[in-house]
C-alpha cells in the first residue's frame, strides 16, 4: 500500500520525458544503424531525411497509446508506439517514393521492437527488483 496515492502519479509524469526521450533515440538508432549497413551514410542530414516518417509514427503512437499515462508500459503504450512507428512510417515512406520493400518491412519490424519494447522491458524488470 503507498503511503500517499500521489507518489504513483509523480512517478510517472517524471518518466515521461526520458520515456520519450528513449523512443525518439530508438528509432535514430534503428535508422543510423540502417544507413551504416546500407552505405547510405551516417550524417545528421541524412538520418533526419529517413528518420522522420518512424518519428510521425512514434508521435502517433504517443498519441493514440496516451503514452503520458504509462510511459514505460509495454501494453498498450510500447505495442502502440512500435505498430505506429513502423506502420506510419512505411506508409509516409512509400507516400513519398521510398523503399518499402518486403526485407526493409521485416527487419524494421523486428528491429524496432526488439528497441521500442526492449527498453521497456529493461525499466521493468530494474524496477520490479528494486521494489
Amino acid at each position: 500500500i503507498m503511503e500517499n496515492p500521489g507518489d504513483e502519479a509523480r512517478s510517472t509524469r517524471s518518466l515521461v520525458l526520458p520515456a520519450l526521450v528513449a523512443d525518439i533515440a530508438c528509432v535514430v538508432f534503428f535508422v543510423a544503424l540502417g544507413r551504416r549497413n546500407h552505405a547510405g551514410g551516417v550524417s545528421v542530414g541524412g538520418v533526419a531525411e529517413t528518420a522522420w516518417p518512424f518519428l510521425i509514427g512514434t508521435a502517433i503512437g504517443w498519441l493514440l497509446s496516451r503514452g503520458w499515462r504509462h510511459p514505460t508500459a509495454i501494453a498498450p503504450t510500447g505495442i502502440t508506439v512500435w505498430v505506429c512507428t513502423v506502420a506510419a512510417g512505411m506508409v509516409l515512406r512509400k507516400a513519398t517514393a521510398e523503399g518499402t520493400a518486403a526485407s526493409f518491412i521485416a527487419v524494421a519490424t523486428l528491429v524496432t521492437a526488439l528497441l521500442l519494447l526492449g527498453w521497456r522491458s529493461a525499466v521493468n524488470r530494474w524496477a520490479a527488483r528494486v521494489r
